[in-house]
């Protein structure tokens, strides 16, 4: 079977399109056909996607279309994909009405799993606490594991470990704080006029992700 994935966050800034980039091109380097998806009507995100995995990103917003016509763009796109990967827009829950055209819409209509990316700098095991309202929130939206980003040090993985094992949830990585990893935000979205060396974000996660048990979802 096809294997497809949703990566989301608790709220924007926590490194989704940082990780879902790097797992696109780790995947693509590897021999796979990854077809990428954004959530939302953004045009910015899709341009690297395509860039790292040579198809065309599309964009799936239940806001500009209605969900039959987000279906069929989704089973026409990733016809002859090995993986689709889809980045999800803002916090998962964030809709133009509550979760009205949201991430987690996407999710529940086309049975995605969610790979929660977390920004966990500057906090340990009160993470258990906002993880365990994103997981019990919505029973339709299945939270299927959480990669940690900007892990400080091997004692704050550690407490973050303690974190999945008492909500008996899998974690997918411990991505170290990296500085170089991340791109500034302008306006809406990522700023594209700050030039940065290019960087082989895959071989980081390689290291630092289980990207083989992501792919076994």
């Amino acid at each position: 079977m096809k294997k497809q994935l949703l990566i989301s966050a608790p709220t924007s800034g926590s490194g989704k399109t940082t990780i879902a980039r790097g797992l696109m091109q780790l995947c693509t380097s590897k021999g796979y056909v990854v077809q990428p998806f954004k959530c939302g009507p953004d045009y910015i995100d899709t341009k690297f996607h395509t860039a790292v995995c040579r198809r065309p990103s599309v964009n799936l917003d239940t806001f500009m279309a209605p969900p039959p016509h987000v279906k069929r763009l989704f089973e026409r796109y990733s016809a002859g994909a090995d993986i689709c990967i889809v980045e999800g827009m803002m916090g998962l829950f964030d809709g133009y009405d509550r979760d009205k055209g949201s991430t987690a819409e996407i999710a529940r209509l086309l049975h995605l799993p969610v790979v929660l990316v977390v920004d966990a700098k500057s906090a340990a095991y009160s993470i258990a606490a906002l993880l365990s309202g994103f997981i019990h929130f919505d029973e339709r939206v299945h939270i299927a594991g959480i990669i940690f980003n900007k892990v400080g040090s091997s004692r704050h993985k550690e407490l973050l470990s303690k974190v999945c094992d008492d909500l008996h949830i899998p974690c997918f990585g411990y991505i170290p704080h990296t500085p170089t990893m991340a791109q500034p935000d302008r306006y809406l979205g990522l700023d594209f006029s700050v030039t940065q060396p290019e960087q082989d974000f895959s071989s980081i996660l390689e290291t630092h992700m289980e990207w083989k048990k992501i792919l076994s979802l």
